[in-house]
């Protein structure tokens, strides 16, 4: 939440500090800050900002102490709600609590803020589902569904997840609540609960928001800074980073895709950037509308899939990776697999039948391959359930259309030049080889 407070408020309530923000100044993330302030970063920290320990998944956003409460309500003017669970394979339950009636619950607190002027909301384009075609800036209607031939109740989801958690034994219930979510995302059209769950919280935030002006981003793949606060910093694997490691680890020699499709993907400080400029041009206007803003590059800047592979062979073969037992890994290009049933039969061919013959000869000669045989199944299945859930963006078809963040970005040209967001002005060769995949190599691909 973004607040203007009394000197006095920050001073009360430091002790509501949640000590996990001294984890996250030690980042480097912040190194830039801490280069510039050296032991004053901590102090200079917190006459600025009071993390508070919450929970979106609650009422009152898990703030229980109601003095503090009506603090915050006092002094809060602008509600960013960037809170989400991003796993494609997410337990229903957990996606619906989170991504959904989280939303919820942060409209709600934010309505109890009698000085509060807009409630920004982080999404994700691929709310959109499987879409095709120009991909517009459009917000959801209340029971929407991506099919067209069935009503969406969001009340009736929550209580299916109810009656499902009442009834199943605890061991059960991780994969039961995972096979659920995915279910009745593809019941509804969707692809994967992450987007299903993200949509459903869109409906809600629009259907009970009242006269509170809202604003939704929509970033597409976020990757790694471009400028801000220095080039290359990222935190975890993302969609094409798992692409990336692989093809520089040697571990695959094909992968599902086309090399014609259309990636995209936006840095992190330009996502920054868009929310900013965007809590500036609506701080003060009131809207029966809710503003959309899709982030993004594939209008405006595509990038091919077989440009990143390009990029991440070249940059692999000239920097190579360098294994556990310290030798380095031979590069070699990836053979796209442009459909599902192409990849299915590559995998049946390549691993299944030769799987088969290895539970024939335990079969027949006893157990002295059984391990090995047990390791390969495991990664045969979890490579496939991968594949399945990642097959959406691998394959899609749609570009994100971002008349609304032109508009934008042309504001932050005439008013501010350092809030930059144009993916026009990104060289992608120069980006990924000399930014992201070092940063990734730096940040994420430790092992």
């Amino acid at each position: 939440m973004m607040t203007i407070v009394e000197d006095n408020f920050l001073e009360e309530y430091k002790e509501y500090c949640n000590p996990w923000s001294i984890d996250v100044l030690e980042k480097d993330l912040f190194s830039v800050l801490r280069g510039n302030l050296g032991s004053n970063l901590d102090s200079f920290f917190y006459e600025k900002v009071i993390p508070i320990h919450g929970d979106v998944s609650c009422e009152n956003l898990g703030v229980q102490d109601i003095t503090l409460r009506k603090e915050i309500w006092k002094n809060t003017d602008i509600v960013v709600n960037c809170a989400a669970t991003t796993d494609f394979d997410e337990r229903y339950d957990v996606a619906l609590a989170v991504n959904t009636m989280g939303a919820l619950n942060v409209l709600n607190f934010a309505k109890n803020c009698p000085g509060i002027i807009m409630l920004l909301h982080v999404s994700t384009a691929y709310v959109c589902g499987k879409g095709t075609g120009l991909i517009m800036e459009k917000p959801f209607c209340m029971g929407e569904s991506l099919k067209g031939t069935c009503k969406l109740d969001i009340g009736m989801e929550k209580k299916l997840v109810d009656e499902k958690l009442n009834q199943l034994p605890a061991q059960e219930v991780a994969f039961a609540m995972k096979d659920l979510g995915l279910k009745r995302a593809k019941w509804y059209g969707w692809p994967n609960t992450y987007v299903f769950t993200k949509a459903m919280g869109e409906m809600l935030l629009g259907s009970f928001r009242d006269n509170l002006p809202l604003v939704i981003i929509r970033p597409t793949m976020i990757t790694s800074t471009f400028k801000e606060p220095f080039p290359g910093y990222i935190e975890g694997l993302r969609t094409i980073d798992a692409f990336i490691a692989t093809v520089a680890k040697g571990r695959v020699n094909c992968f599902l895709g086309k090399p014609e499709t259309i990636l995209d993907v936006i840095p992190a400080d330009m996502v920054v950037n868009s929310m900013l400029m965007a809590m500036c041009a609506h701080a003060h206007q009131c809207s029966d509308n809710v503003k959309i803003y899709h982030v993004g590059s594939s209008l405006r800047n595509p990038l091919k899939i077989s440009n990143i592979h390009d990029i991440g062979v070249r940059y692999f073969t000239q920097n190579p990776w360098i294994n556990r037992k310290g030798k380095p890994v031979r590069i070699t290009k990836v053979k796209f697999l442009g459909s599902m049933a192409r990849f299915r039969t590559y995998m049946t061919l390549r691993y299944v039948l030769p799987l088969k013959g290895l539970g024939l000869v335990n079969a027949v000669f006893g157990q002295h391959s059984h391990a090995a045989y047990e390791n390969l199944h495991r990664s045969i299945k979890l490579g496939m359930r991968l594949v399945e859930l990642y097959e959406p963006y691998l394959l899609f078809k749609g570009i994100f259309d971002d008349t609304n963040s032109e508009s934008l970005r042309m504001e932050a040209t005439e008013d501010d030049g350092g809030f930059d967001f144009n993916p026009k002005c990104i060289n992608w060769e120069d980006y990924f080889f000399n930014i992201h995949i070092p940063g990734l190599r730096k940040y994420v691909m430790t092992k």
